[in-house]
């Protein structure tokens, strides 16, 4: 990832201190409000306490980023927003000068990140939403694989989606769990017709295209979809179940029976147009979200 700029520099140490105008205190530090161009060409305007960036301020990085917020002991501390060289930009909770807590990520390519961060990476609770590319655009994602979903939600650990999680598509969803960002273990497709198919993501190891043959390269691990047993959603099962004890259900044993029959023929339907989705559907997914620079 590439570098957005530093701040480690201590303004009041070395020869030449570059140029300051604003408040002082009595042992001549920067104190209260002033405007800073360091030896290093960076820019700051804002807040001091005791010769360091302390409270609000802006930071202008020479590579052309930006940061706007709170400081403490001048690292970016509190609620800011950092706007990087590439375009990209980080709106939310800094602690010792990295995203940490809740925080949104804009990224270049218009996805979006919205959750909890830990140590500059993603991690805890949180939501990636991925760009719906318009007709025609053929663009891939960094592993060069088409982005099949428009949103997972879940846990993240260390940057990965990791644990219990949700990729929401258009018309179906994938509910599971996900190791190093793909889904494993057991899971189920639930669709918008109405039926939910249940089944296990197992791995199949892939080998590496254009890799030099003096390199002892790792395979691809592909997680594939292997299908079970295909059901109602769970949802109109439990509609169902209040029924049968009363509630809206239609009056005498014929309509009870005519509805039984159309039961069994909606079922037989939802069947075979979940496996004609089914056939439709993805069998893999990847959830491969854009990289951010360092701040």
């Amino acid at each position: 990832m590439s570098e957005a700029g530093s701040e480690d520099f201590d303004e009041e140490a070395g020869p030449y201190l570059g140029e300051y105008e604003g408040e002082r205190n009595e042992q001549d530090e920067r104190h209260g409000f002033g405007k800073a161009i360091l030896p290093n060409k960076d820019r700051y305007e804002g807040y001091y306490e005791h010769g360091k960036r302390h409270g609000r301020g802006m930071y202008k990085f020479k590579n052309g980023s930006r940061y706007i917020g709170e400081y403490k002991e001048s690292k970016k501390h509190g609620q800011g927003l950092f706007l990087y060289p590439d375009g990209s930009k980080y709106e939310g909770s800094w602690v010792d000068d990295q995203r940490h807590g809740y925080g949104v990520y804009h990224y270049i390519n218009g996805d979006l990140y919205e959750g909890e961060w830990q140590s500059n990476v993603k991690h805890g609770q949180g939501t990636y939403t991925f760009t719906v590319p318009s007709a025609g655009d053929t663009s891939k994602n960094k592993e060069n694989i088409p982005s099949q979903a428009s949103k997972y939600v879940g846990t993240w650990v260390n940057g990965h989606c990791e644990g219990a999680g949700e990729l929401i598509h258009t018309n179906h969803r994938y509910q599971g769990s996900f190791t190093s960002g793909v889904p494993s273990s057991k899971g189920k497709y639930l669709f918008d017709i109405g039926c939910e198919q249940h089944g296990e993501f197992t791995t199949v190891e892939q080998p590496r295209e254009e890799v030099d043959e003096s390199e002892d390269a790792m395979p691809l691990l592909i997680p594939t979809w292997r299908a079970g047993r295909i059901t109602g959603l769970a949802m109109l099962a439990d509609d169902a179940a209040m029924d049968e004890t009363g509630t809206n259900v239609g009056a005498g044993d014929d309509a009870g029976a005519t509805s039984g029959t159309a039961e069994e023929e909606k079922g037989a339907v939802d069947e075979e147009d979940a496996e004609a989705e089914v056939e439709g559907a993805p069998e893999e997914e990847h959830v491969d979200e854009e990289e951010e620079p360092d701040n």
